[in-house]
């Protein structure tokens, strides 16, 4: 059996979340921790020791440096949203494929500075929405397709909610305008529209109304929101995300027959196991005292957590690229555009006082 060839991945910045997705790394059978860079040498160098980095990687003090490295083949990008477009257009022009976190960019426009950069390179983007690539996402997709057991979708509502201590309310990237202008809307908000439109397909709807009364903080930005979202079928779907609210992680979706409910859809109970419930035609007793049938519990197991699978699937499509002379996939970033347009479509809606605003694609 051949040998499955090995991507070497470059850190550029120092984050929380690229603690977890420098683990994915190291647990991807076919990627490898090549550098990390931070404007601070001690800084990347701590991050290094702490993160299982091998002896031989390589720790820079720039961001550049680690783009400049010939021996790395992708990047991951967990900066300020703020500073996405710079350091992806730069990557891609120095022929680095990039895992971008997410939200990809402050709005649409800069996310299709992002987009040329890579097809004009011809390396793969692809944003960190982890979720998308458990398995448990595939094996709800084929309740949810299934005309049988789910039928029509009509309808779907998300959350995504943690309630912040004062100290990320008041110093945490996400709450400032300067680094993360879309808060909780950016942050979670990302999450509940992504799952929206993967029920739907990707389909995307034709008006957005956000929802009355968001909760923001002193400089304006998003602590909390929510909005409507509308097809020209008659689909509807809702969703909440907030900084202030319980940890929640919701997914209902009803169909003319089923209806499918995830209550971990970010992040799964527990790292190698996730679970859903599917129902099909659910009807009351004779006497409408209780269910005649409870929804089906789904228990699907892993041999490596989501986001080492996200990690893999993207090495996998770079190696296609790197050896195989393949295209880069493009189903990835048009996803992730789609989901940023309904979000700057969000944001839009708030600023013009609730407005219904029309989702141009």
């Amino acid at each position: 059996m051949a040998e499955t060839p090995t991507i070497r991945f470059g850190v550029i910045g120092c984050a929380d979340i690229a603690r977890k997705v420098s683990r994915a790394v190291a647990l991807a059978p076919n990627a490898a921790l090549h550098a990390v860079g931070s404007r601070s040498i001690d800084k990347a160098r701590a991050f290094a020791a702490a993160n299982g980095f091998p002896n031989d990687a390589r720790v820079y003090g720039s961001y550049e440096a680690v783009l400049d490295d010939p021996d790395v083949d992708a990047v991951y990008v967990p900066l300020p949203t703020s500073l996405h477009v710079r350091w992806a257009v730069l990557a891609a022009r120095k022929k680095k494929h990039v895992l971008l976190e997410k939200p990809v960019a402050l709005n649409a426009a800069e996310f299709d500075e992002i987009i040329e950069a890579c097809e004009s390179s011809g390396v793969q983007l692809m944003d960190g929405t982890m979720w998308m690539h458990h398995p448990r996402t595939a094996s709800m997709r084929e309740f949810l397709s299934d005309a049988n057991r789910f039928g029509q979708l009509k309808s779907i509502h998300t959350n995504f909610t943690f309630a912040a201590d004062t100290d990320f309310l008041e110093n945490d990237i996400r709450v400032k305008p300067d680094l993360d202008a879309l808060g909780s809307l950016g942050d979670e908000g990302w999450y509940c529209i992504r799952a929206i439109l993967w029920a739907a397909n990707y389909e995307l709807p034709k008006m957005v109304i956000a929802s009355h009364k968001p909760g923001l903080n002193q400089a304006g930005v998003i602590l909390s929101c929510g909005a409507s979202l509308y097809w020209e079928d008659g689909k509807v779907a809702t969703f909440h995300c907030s900084f202030m609210s319980n940890l929640t992680m919701d997914i209902t979706a009803v169909g003319t027959k089923g209806t499918l409910h995830v209550h971990d859809f970010v992040l799964p109970y527990e790292e190698k196991e996730a679970s859903f419930y599917a129902a099909t035609e659910s009807w009351f007793d004779d006497l409408v005292t209780k269910w005649s049938s409870q929804p089906n519990k789904h228990v699907i197991r892993t041999d490596i957590p989501q986001e080492a699978l996200m990690v893999r699937e993207f090495a996998r499509l770079v190696a296609d690229i790197k050896f195989n002379n393949s295209k880069p996939e493009k189903k990835w970033p048009s996803i992730s555009r789609k989901t940023q347009l309904i979000l700057d479509a969000v944001k839009a809606s708030i600023e013009r006082g609730f407005e219904p605003v029309q989702i141009q694609e």
